[in-house]
């Protein structure tokens, strides 16, 4: 005689078990577990839907995994209370998505999915049951004529990539536009040609000003309710409403930062990442999930065609077009030759023998930049640092100068009088300190380390008078400029669009971007450098570009060629003679020593995997949440050979599970891929 099925008599008839996974954030509960459905519940509570359980006393939100025919577990069941919506926000697609990302990270899932899946917004469903939105195509009246593909085929290979993108086969390619392209307006005119097709597509951009250009880009080409935006300024109802789109189809062309990419694109066939080096697209939340990793997981798994976009390029991604993941999709010579503006080293003297500079601006940028003023045309200047003067040191011994209250930072303030400056003030806790002296050789002397944008305006403003002078940094950060002759002054990623072009782009202190302690500070300041040089002017229509740089120094001999291949290709060779990401994975383990030590005791790493460290953390690492002020923080490194990395993932995820069971309260804090480690 054989067992009947495991169904208690108020259970549902038909798959009386759910297998749920409670959202609690706690690593030793980042598994499924087993509930009765009521009958009353038994076609509400389908696989993906949010539910309410009673887990340890307490009422709890729950995602249904798996409904089934008998339980794991030997014991009595509890039954779920409630479905809180039947609406299927965790497809099997998103489920395989963060399993794998909670596996590579060691991570909770619950953790990632707090970033997936947007907060329920009732009224939102609601709508959508009372009114079904029509369909994408119904959304917008589709122009008859097929967006305008040719552009791609400047780039070598670019015209089989579009053909093997429509076709929905799985092309991976690591794209630098030309200066001058329209990187937006090309991206859209496939987009849109994929979503014709009937395919999905997702663009993931780091800020919100790519996100407006692309949104202009797709508006010449669709109509504003067939483009989905899934921005950081959306509120919940919002948010969660275009979820909803997302899922049931409506939502087939989407544009967003950071989290949205998770989002449930139906027949994903493009996904595009837009300047993947960018900070703004790694969660600042735990696990520290990044963008970049989601799309090449996604690609792997859903089979669609991935595109990395930046005028420059990182080791991460050299490495999968080293390993024949994906290819190069770059511009032939006959086309970059057209587009590319003049480029000149500030040590080229050839032009102005006697050399004779204006201030910090060398005597051939001063040439190009008064030629480019008399022909009407703005030109640039970028400068690696906001405000004033930010940074002072002595100029006895060149140690930093810091306030004597709190070790901050002395720094420059602006003044509403130029001939009258502000006096030295801590950047930290805004006392002024007239009488600096060093702590370390005593001198009172003190000299700029770094001048920021709105001093750079204050002294251009002065040279190129009378020509107005526009700054654009930190919270004042202007898009666009019109037309006519002007100076505009600004940091890193705040250059403002002009319509005609720069007649002339200028960078400055180039050895503060260059002399950073940090892995990646050559391959940002090419990040830097090559966003400005794409908004001058071709050479034949007069634009230059001039970097005050040494032209021997091989990142500036990159630039001045423009191969970002071969800049990423020796970043790349560099890491790995030295053992450093991406060649190698490595996780880093931040704490206190006691935290480090009890974290230490509860790991098992794999054969082949060795523990760096522990060393104090970098200085512009943020400590852990939960420690003190001032408390010494320290950092420890996990290296392995990538091929390990999942591996070393379950090892992080189980020491966590060891110190939360035994409820460890020293803070510690699991990086995996961090962007800074030292």
């Amino acid at each position: 005689m054989t067992d009947a099925p495991f169904a208690p008599a108020a259970a549902a008839e038909k798959l009386p078990v759910a297998r749920v996974l409670p959202l609690l954030g706690l690593p030793q509960l980042d598994r499924p577990f087993d509930y009765l459905v009521p009958r009353a519940l038994g076609e509400e509570a389908v696989v993906g839907c949010r539910v309410r359980i009673r887990f340890h006393g307490q009422l709890v939100n729950a995602l249904v995994l798996e409904r089934c025919t008998t339980p794991t577990h030997d014991g009595k069941l509890s039954y779920l209370k409630d479905v809180i919506s039947s609406e299927v926000v965790y497809p099997p697609q998103l489920r395989r998505l963060v399993d794998s990302l909670a596996e590579y990270y060691g991570a909770t899932r619950s953790n990632i999915i707090r970033s997936a899946i947007p907060t329920r917004h009732a009224r939102a469903e609601r709508a959508r049951k009372e009114n079904m939105p029509p369909t994408w195509e119904e959304l917008g009246k589709l122009a008859t004529e097929d967006p305008d593909l040719s552009a791609w085929g400047n780039y070598v290979f670019g015209e089989s990539f579009v053909d093997s993108v429509r076709k929905g086969a799985p092309a991976r390619a690591a794209w630098q536009p030309v200066p001058g392209e329209q990187m937006a307006t090309m991206l859209a005119a496939l987009s849109v040609s994929v979503a014709r097709d009937g395919g999905g597509v997702l663009i993931i951009v780091p800020d919100a000003r790519t996100q407006a250009r692309f949104e202009s880009a797709f508006r010449e080409l669709i109509s504003a309710r067939q483009l989905t935006l899934l921005g950081a300024g959306l509120g919940p109802e919002s948010r969660y409403r275009r979820y909803l789109d997302i899922l049931h189809g409506q939502g087939r062309i989407v544009v967003g930062t950071r989290s949205a990419a998770y989002a449930p694109v139906k027949n994903l066939r493009l996904a595009v990442i837009v300047d993947d080096g960018d900070d703004n697209l790694v969660d600042p939340r735990a696990p520290y999930v990044h963008s970049r990793e989601v799309l090449v997981t996604r690609s792997a798994q859903e089979g669609c065609a991935l595109i990395f976009a930046s005028y420059s390029r990182t080791a991460e991604v050299q490495l999968l077009v080293s390993s024949g993941w994906a290819h190069n999709l770059v511009a032939g010579t006959d086309t970059l030759a057209e587009s590319m503006p003049e480029m000149i080293a500030s040590t080229d003297t050839s032009e102005d023998p006697d050399h004779v500079s204006r201030g910090r601006l060398p005597a051939i940028a001063f040439r190009r930049a008064k030629a480019a003023l008399r022909e009407e045309l703005p030109i640039l200047v970028q400068v690696p640092r906001k405000g004033y003067v930010p940074t002072l040191s002595c100029r006895s011994c060149g140690a930093p100068a810091r306030c004597r209250w709190c070790n901050g930072p002395l720094g420059i303030p602006p003044s509403d009088n130029p001939d009258d400056p502000a006096p030295p003030t801590c950047r930290w806790c805004g006392r002024i300190d007239i009488h600096h002296r060093c702590h370390s050789c005593g001198s009172t002397k003190i000299r700029p380390v770094v001048v920021g944008s709105e001093r750079t305006a204050e002294e251009f403003g002065r040279i190129f008078s009378p020509f107005p002078v526009i700054a654009s940094s930190g919270e004042r950060i202007v898009d666009d400029i019109p037309e006519g002759p002007r100076v505009v002054v600004a940091t890193p990623g705040a250059e403002p669009y002009a319509p005609e072009g720069y007649g002339a782009v200028m960078l400055l202190d180039t050895w503060a971007m260059l002399g950073r302690q940090d892995l990646r500070a050559h391959e940002e300041a090419y990040a830097h450098w090559s966003r400005a040089v794409t908004l001058a002017r071709p050479r034949e229509q007069g634009g230059a570009v001039v970097i005050d740089a040494d032209a021997a120094v091989p990142t500036v001999a990159d630039l001045l060629a423009w191969d970002a291949v071969g800049a990423a290709n020796r970043e790349l060779a560099d890491r790995t003679a030295a053992a450093l990401p991406p060649a190698f994975h490595v996780a880093a383990v931040d704490g206190t020593e006691e935290g480090l030590r009890n974290f230490i005791e509860s790991l098992e790493v794999p054969s082949g995997a060795e523990i760096l460290g522990p060393v104090d953390l970098p200085r512009n690492a943020r400590p852990p949440a939960g420690v003190e002020p001032g408390t010494p923080i320290q950092r420890m490194l996990i290296r392995c050979d990538r091929r390990q990395a999942r591996a070393v993932g379950a090892a992080l995820k189980a020491a966590q599970v060891v110190r939360a069971t035994r409820k460890d309260p020293t803070p510690v804090r699991v990086v995996v891929d961090p962007i800074n480690f030292g």
